[in-house]
């Protein structure tokens, strides 16, 4: 008798459902029974969209022109309007024919690594690194190979680590700054750095600017296209209007880079989804053409509560908690407080393990390091109220202190 077929392909198979939505969606689940559960796992702002660009929406869904198909690319206009805001934003000038316009960022992160791979090309990826990342690559067909970078280092890859990881088969570097799930930030001196080494090596560059706005104490964002323009021919912007201006569930996503690697993505997205949503386009040429007001309202309350995350973290026992410079999360080492026994005679060895009980125990979610690499870490985002925020460490620090 013949083996039974595969009913899902393997390729399929090997994917890893996104970490940071099913623990969102646990937490939901478990509101919704009646439990007070606090959720510290999505990287969503928890601000509402800006009035004008809801404004804008409403417009567009009444206007006819908006109910047919559009170019698979995006709006011309929009297309015009996030060249216009890469410059602005990024000091990097981009002709309007380099912009895909795409279903999320997401959708740009899988659409770059299609345009990029062939079978069992390496992208070094900096590790702690956003769960989809890796998937995306493997679903492309090239393998992810971690560089991991800990607390010690600030979560910042080195020119020394990057170089020790090459093969003959690397193709491509992922440079994320500011940083999910870190919050780290490299300064313009070492993103030079880094984007020097990448075009001395004559690899890709793929670059995800999505935190831009969301930097503190300081700390300038630098596009690695700024610090290195010779890189223009084979670096790929990725951004997207979600973090910015607080329109998660919008999903209106760009790529920007060289002509061919461009048309090339679009052939695939005309496939794969065809344009993007007209309304969620028209709000989005509404953000990226307006002014910055609402991100600076927002970036006061995320350093409000990222100072107050920190010292919150640190006050754990066993808890260690860099000072996260960009993005809204806080990557917490937890390595000290693992092993130990708690309530019930519980003794999680493993981060995960960890985030669970802490999940059953205290009601509060958090995303566990394996998600985003080695265990012994946690996520935290403090893209939440600042009273949930301050009942949610709280709980934290009730049940590991005992």
């Amino acid at each position: 008798m013949s083996a039974p077929a595969r009913r899902v392909s393997a390729r399929l198979a090997a994917i890893a459902p996104s970490a940071t939505l099913v623990v969102d969606a646990r937490a939901k689940e478990l509101k919704a029974a009646g439990r007070p559960v606090i959720g510290f796992g999505a990287g969503e702002p928890d601000f509402s969209t800006p009035d004008y660009i809801v404004e804008a929406a409403v417009a567009a869904a009444k206007d006819p022109k908006n109910h047919r198909y559009s170019p698979a690319a995006g709006l011309p206009e929009l297309r015009e309007a996030i060249a216009a805001k890469t410059l602005r934003d990024s000091g990097v000038a981009i002709d309007v024919a380099q912009v895909l316009v795409t279903n999320g960022g997401k959708q740009a992160v899988y659409n770059t690594f299609a345009a990029l791979l062939d079978p069992q090309d390496e992208v070094l990826v900096p590790s702690p690194y956003w769960t989809t990342y890796p998937e995306a690559i493997r679903l492309a067909g090239g393998v992810a190979v971690d560089v991991f970078a800990g607390p010690e280092a600030g979560y910042k890859v080195s020119v020394e680590q990057l170089e020790a990881a090459v093969t003959e088969r690397t193709k491509a570097l992922l440079f994320v700054s500011p940083s999910n799930p870190t919050g780290a930030v490299y300064s313009p001196e070492e993103t030079e750095a880094v984007g020097r080494w990448a075009l001395d090596r004559g690899l890709w560059v793929i670059t995800d600017e999505i935190y831009e706005h969301l930097t503190y104490d300081g700390m300038p964002f630098t596009s690695i296209l700024k610090a290195v323009p010779e890189l223009a021919e084979q670096a790929v912007i990725l951004n997207g209007v979600a973090k910015t201006y607080a329109m998660t569930g919008w999903r209106v996503g760009w790529m920007a880079g060289p002509l061919d690697v461009i048309k090339a993505a679009t052939n695939l997205q005309s496939h794969a989804t065809s344009n993007v949503s007209n309304v969620s386009q028209r709000a989005a040429l509404a953000a990226v053409a307006g002014p910055l007001d609402a991100v600076d309202e927002m970036k006061v309350a995320f350093d409000r509560r990222r100072r107050a995350m920190v010292e919150a973290m640190n006050a754990v026992p066993g808890f260690h908690c860099p000072t996260p410079q960009g993005a809204f999360y806080a990557y917490v080492d937890v390595r000290e407080a693992l092993g130990r026994t708690y309530r019930g005679g519980v003794t999680p060895t493993t981060s995960a393990e960890l985030a669970t009980f802490i999940l059953d125990e205290a009601e509060v979610a958090v995303v566990p390091g394996e998600a985003f690499g080695p265990s012994g870490y946690l996520r935290l985002s403090y893209a939440l109220g600042d009273d949930d925020l301050a009942e949610g460490v709280e709980r934290i620090r009730a049940l590991l202190s005992k």
